[in-house]
């Protein structure tokens, strides 16, 4: 799919967390895509560069694994832990989270990112783009990602990002 006929779907599924200081975004989203399907999206670093906003360097499969990330516009990709890899259902790193459900027609994935509290409704935006973005990967018509610089000029972005901002007020 070419970016310039990609229209969101209005922003929804999202809610924050709070725990002491912590700030999470949790985005619920379905596809129509096994759960074996979307965890190989989510850990294999050739998929991985195709939807996310982070490249990696190996794969995200191995839980007390070491790996890189690399997130989009940052000057240097970071080590991050994989605390947990439970294949297909349970991804997380050390600020990221995936839980995985089988349904009937697909998968609900349920996204937890620890972010600081200004960035909620940014994060919200561009991970609501980067979800359908790996839903189109998976269904085999593919968009190229649209991450970082290029999202916040992105006009589909902009009005995300002004929903889930109203939405969190």
């Amino acid at each position: 799919m070419d970016k310039k006929d990609y229209q969101a779907g209005a922003a929804h599924g999202a809610h924050i967390e709070k725990s002491g200081k912590k700030w999470t975004l949790a985005l619920v989203r379905e596809v129509k895509h096994s759960p074996e399907k979307v965890w190989q999206a989510l850990t294999d670093p050739a998929h991985i560069r195709e939807w996310a906003p982070f490249d990696a360097t190996e794969s995200l499969d191995a839980q007390g694994k070491k790996v890189k990330l690399k997130w989009s516009g940052a000057p240097f990709a970071a080590k991050v832990l994989v605390i947990r890899a439970e294949a297909p259902l349970h991804l997380e790193l050390e600020d990221l989270k995936w839980e995985l459900e089988r349904l009937e027609d697909g998968t609900r994935i349920k996204l937890f990112h620890n972010i600081g509290k200004n960035y909620i409704a940014m994060g919200a935006a561009g991970w609501h783009i980067c979800i359908d973005v790996l839903d189109m990967h998976l269904a085999g018509t593919p968009m190229s990602r649209i991450v970082g610089k290029e999202a916040w000029n992105f006009p589909e972005w902009q009005r995300l990002l002004k929903e889930y901002e109203a939405q969190f007020k």
